[in-house]
């Protein structure tokens, strides 16, 4: 079983039964694992027009070939589903030890169907998987839910992947979370699991991973840790102050969007940087099993010792916010992993309400700045208490409701990240097209446009960010299937990973092959999104970022550049002018124009 289990689990709630299947080999050469494997399961099992919290929506937890086979930073796992915040086809991406504890428990993919009729989990022990009664874990945060099925078990160590109350509750951006402050966090899949009344996977087992070509395979491990530990940001900025390194870099380059993307520069962002963090309240580093990098904080503020903060959720309930606070920042990532939230819809939803107040369109007396207020509405989000019910819509819909949904820092209804991108052509591109909303991991365009990796090109040229975008978006959709970080693709390119793909699987894959790999799986998502409502005008921003120009810094006077970019890209894509991929190109890439894999 060369990287693969080679065993899919089928869940049914409803009725209560199990089966396995074999994974095909011709899926795991053109979809490799995780993400893609979602995908392709999820064209024939979806109805791409259903309500994404209908029992007919269909959740799949997928891991990679590279998960667990002892090559550096190999331990992720992907959940892909309908969004019940955007509509499209989303997949989301997690770390920490699931992936690997799940493939060692006999599986490479979990398909959960239907609806059970009251509050369940899955656990799942070498190779046996049942489903059991959770009806005592509903209402528990996800800390307390792990613990609970932890000592229940008799295994500190058991392998938990859960929902908070916010999934329970619905929430459209509710995460799954694993070893408590692991989140496979965009797309409100957590939400999914929570129509299911599903509360929690479990896994383990002693499952070998083995690997086709051994003494290349070996070779290949020393040879990429040593990339990885030269590299100035995987070897020196992420170890020595994690994601949050971003701060400062960001703001002096005045792209840090402050106070719901009304400026792009935040005069405090020093206090709450990764510098500062590992001046005050940084105890110790955290990594996913067996990394080399350990970008995770282990913070302590108070006497209580958790899980710090990522750039992006500093971010989000940051300068996004207007605040300052970095103990504020610290206990609202905390109440997003016990409730289970996605951190960037989280605060970037109180940031829009924070607009909406100041400007006068809603009564409630919400504003930028107020630490202690926006802690109270994360956690009346998490349980739908109050306007947080409102809320928990997410932001698009909240403005909508409220008439102004051009105040909605969102595309396709997820919130941005961090970056904006009136200053980063290639990365606003990469916003607009991205298959599953607001996002920034699909094609990190921050790479060369900022940091200068593998090269540095001009953020403010349209020139050329067609085919960066398209690159960089396949790329990550293969990274994203094989199981490895992507954080790896600072010191690695298409060639490493297609290497390290081949001697784990025995698989010839170059770098060629990689992309179109990645190719692939990015056409399957954009037929569904089609199929689903999704048309040109999506692949947009919102009108503040084509119409209000940044007014400071290097990037003053700037807008994002919509029309050529985009038309630019969907020729680079193979695709015609209304974002449609062409016969030629599906038959390419042996995609039939129903998004069904042509034998």
């Amino acid at each position: 079983m060369n990287g693969y289990a080679e065993k899919i689990l089928h869940a049914n709630l409803e009725t209560g039964e199990m089966r396995e299947e074999p994974f095909p080999e011709g899926w795991r050469r053109a979809y490799i694992g995780g993400r893609g494997l979602g995908v392709r399961i999820l064209q024939d099992l979806v109805d791409p027009g259903i309500d994404p919290l209908s029992p007919e929506n269909v959740l799949v937890i997928a891991t990679g070939p590279l998960a667990g086979s002892g090559l550096p930073v190999g331990s992720r796992y992907g959940v892909t589903a309908k969004s019940p915040l955007t509509g499209t086809l989303s997949s989301s991406n997690s770390g920490g030890k699931f992936g690997t504890s799940l493939k060692r428990a006999g599986y490479d993919a979990i398909v959960v169907h239907g609806r059970a009729e009251r509050p369940v989990y899955i656990h799942i022990d070498d190779g046996e998987a049942r489903i059991r009664d959770a009806s005592d874990l509903w209402g528990m945060t996800t800390a307390e839910a792990t613990a609970t099925l932890q000592k229940e078990m008799g295994d500190p160590a058991l392998s938990v992947a859960c929902i908070g109350p916010a999934g329970e509750r619905l929430v459209r951006f509710a995460a799954i979370i694993n070893e408590t402050s692991r989140a496979a966090g965009r797309g409100g899949l957590g939400a999914v699991m929570g129509s299911k009344n599903l509360k929690a996977v479990t896994a383990s087992g002693n499952g070998r991973i083995t690997v086709a070509d051994h003494d290349r395979f070996t070779a290949l491990k020393r040879e990429m840790a040593e990339k990885i530990r030269k590299n100035p940001i995987s070897g020196e900025g992420l170890p020595g102050f994690g994601t949050a390194v971003l701060v400062n870099i960001i703001n002096e380059n005045y792209i840090l969007p402050t106070r719901n993307f009304q400026t792009a520069h935040f005069p405090a962002a020093e206090k709450v940087s990764g510098e500062r963090m590992a001046e005050s309240i940084l105890v110790g580093k955290m990594g996913c099993q067996g990394c080399i990098i350990r970008c995770g904080r282990d913070v302590e503020v108070e006497g209580k010792r958790t899980a710090g903060p990522e750039y992006e959720t500093i971010w989000a309930f940051g300068p996004d916010c207007g605040i300052d606070d970095l103990a504020a920042v610290v206990e609202a990532n905390n109440i997003c992993n016990d409730l289970g939230l996605d951190t960037i819809s989280t605060g970037s939803t109180i940031a829009c309400a924070m607009e909406l107040s100041e400007r006068g369109y809603i009564q409630d007396e919400i504003r930028f700045g107020d630490a202690e207020l926006m802690l109270d509405l994360v956690q009346r989000i998490g349980y739908r208490e109050g306007i947080g019910d409102e809320l928990a819509e997410g932001s698009f819909r909240f403005a909508r409701k409220h008439g102004h949904p051009e105040l909605s820092m969102s595309v396709k209804r997820q919130e941005l990240p961090a970056y904006d991108p009136r200053g980063l052509q290639g990365h606003g591109l990469a916003y607009a097209t991205s298959v599953r909303g607001g996002d920034h991991v699909y094609a990190y365009l921050i790479a060369p446009e900022v940091l200068g990796s593998p090269e540095k090109i001009d953020p403010y040229s349209s020139e050329g960010k067609a085919v960066w975008t398209k690159t960089f978006q396949d790329l990550t959709a293969f990274i994203d299937s094989s199981g490895s970080c992507l954080f790896t693709s600072f010191p690695l390119g298409a060639a490493d990973y297609g290497a390290m793909a081949s001697a784990v699987t025995g698989y010839d894959i170059d770098a060629a092959e990689v992309l179109r790999i990645g190719e692939r799986i990015w056409n399957m998502q954009k037929i569904f999104n089609l199929k689903a409502g999704c048309r040109r005008e999506d692949d947009t921003l919102p009108p503040r970022l084509l119409r209000e120009p940044l007014t400071e810094g290097a990037p003053s006077g700037r807008v994002w550049e919509r029309e050529p970019l985009l038309d630019e890209y969907y020729q680079v894509r193979g695709w015609d002018r209304e974002g449609r991929p062409t016969p030629e190109k599906l038959r390419e890439l042996g995609i039939g124009e129903d998004g069904v894999a042509i034998p």
